[in-house]
């Protein structure tokens, strides 16, 4: 008699959980779940190899976004997979999907991959997400998947629309409602200011406001205060910015527009124009003289200051007055005239001085040539110098003929001459 082979233990766990499996898929919802749980208690029973492992990886998603979610089983024996959200409700057993969230969609199925993908992430989907691998003894993993909220509203406030230079202000930057807590910067024009910031949470949530103390000059105005925000779901700069308005006191110049040379002379005209910038801008520009009164013969025509025909009684300081709501400035200028001679004289003064070294130029350039002509003759033309000893005083047999012979010599010599430069 021929025998059959029973089953073993293992075998019949694993077929209960695939029939539990069939009959689940084509269930009513309400008996769906009951089938499930049937189908779990099977699959635990069913035993596994060593060495199997399953890992997954943490996330972090910026809200709105696409969350992927990934369980993998390295040397897999087609052991049961499942994934469940961090209340310990099942996503995904296997391929099918018991809970009812369609952002929940399935990417891939295999016997060493359960991957999932959620659409349109919000804070709430933040916590552990478990991986559960049904072995003996069955195997658990968590991936935490992390939000991240960038700052819904970002706000700068000054405190005063319009300052006055010297004065100190207060500009607030508030970053509502992010994830985590911004980190503000401040900026005034490229310079890099500090703040101090204040951290409010409420629902897991933060909002950062920052404050910054500003003494402000009249060089600031025009110039922006940047709240610049770095978070890391912002790309780029996040910022928003103010434009200071300050206002200053009059800046006064006074410009000589007559005469053009400078020199003021007795007979002469003298024309001074008054410049004046500040913010606002001076709506009244006077001149007065200094510890006298205006000379008669002046006229005055706005900026502008005009005296024709002056002389000696016109010396003195003229100043120049401007103002605005901020405050009163003045420039001065010192007149002085000179003779009707002055001018003339101080002319031919300096057409003498350039005559004069004109001439001395020519001379000392003229020194050096005859100097480098003398040399180079003194070079080619040296002088030579011949000097004969008396001849034949050696082959003489007493002093009385060597004499002889010698001044015989001498004559003989005559024709060679000396030259000495």
């Amino acid at each position: 008699m021929a025998s059959a082979v029973l089953p073993s233990e293992p075998q019949c766990a694993a077929a209960a959980a695939a029939a539990a499996a069939a009959t689940a898929a084509a269930a009513p919802p309400g008996l769906r779940l009951r089938l499930l749980l049937l189908l779990l208690s099977a699959a635990a029973l069913i035993p596994t190899g060593d060495g199997q492992n399953l890992f997954t990886k943490d996330v972090t998603v910026i809200e709105g976004e696409v969350a992927t979610i990934s369980c993998q089983v390295n040397k897999s024996d087609d052991s049961v997979i499942q994934l469940l959200n961090p209340n310990r409700q099942t996503i995904y057993f296997r391929d099918f999907r018991p809970l009812k969230d369609s952002r929940f969609q399935l990417l891939n199925f295999s016997s060493s991959e359960l991957k999932v993908s959620l659409t349109n992430v919000s804070i709430s989907d933040e916590g552990r997400y478990f991986c559960q691998l049904y072995t003996d003894p069955p195997q658990e993993s968590y991936t935490t998947i992390t939000v991240l909220v960038p700052p819904r509203n970002l706000m700068i406030d000054i405190q005063k629309d319009t300052a006055v230079e010297g004065e100190e202000i207060e500009v607030n930057c508030t970053a509502m409602a992010s994830k985590p807590a911004t980190t503000i910067r401040w900026f005034k024009g490229n310079k890099e200011l500090k703040g101090k910031s204040e951290v409010e949470e409420w629902s897991d949530m933060y909002t950062v406001t920052s404050q910054l103390m500003l003494k402000v000059h009249k060089e600031d105005d025009g110039v922006p205060v940047i709240c610049q925000v770095e978070h890391p779901a912002v790309t780029g700069n996040l910022q928003t910015q103010r434009y200071l308005e300050v206002q200053y006191k009059p800046q006064v110049h006074i410009q000589m527009t007559y005469p053009l040379q400078g020199l003021t002379r007795e007979g002469d005209a003298l024309e001074l124009t008054c410049e004046a910038i500040g913010k606002p801008q001076p709506v009244m520009v006077t001149w007065v003289r200094v510890d006298d009164e205006m000379p008669q013969h002046a006229v005055l025509s706005g900026p502008n200051l005009f005296i024709n025909n002056l002389n000696k009684t016109d010396n003195g300081t003229y100043r120049c007055e401007a103002s605005n709501i901020v405050g009163k400035a003045h420039s001065d200028y010192m007149l002085y005239v000179y003779d009707s001679r002055a001018g003339e004289e101080g002319a031919i003064r300096a057409v003498d001085h350039a005559v004069i070294g004109g001439v001395v130029a020519v001379v000392v350039f003229a020194m050096l040539c005859l100097l480098i002509i003398l040399g180079r003759y003194f070079a080619r033309h040296k002088g030579t110098y011949f000097t004969h000893e008396a001849k034949g005083a050696d082959d003489a047999a007493d002093a009385d003929t060597a004499i002889i012979n010698a001044e015989g010599g001498q004559n003989n010599s005559e024709e060679k001459k000396e030259y000495f430069i």
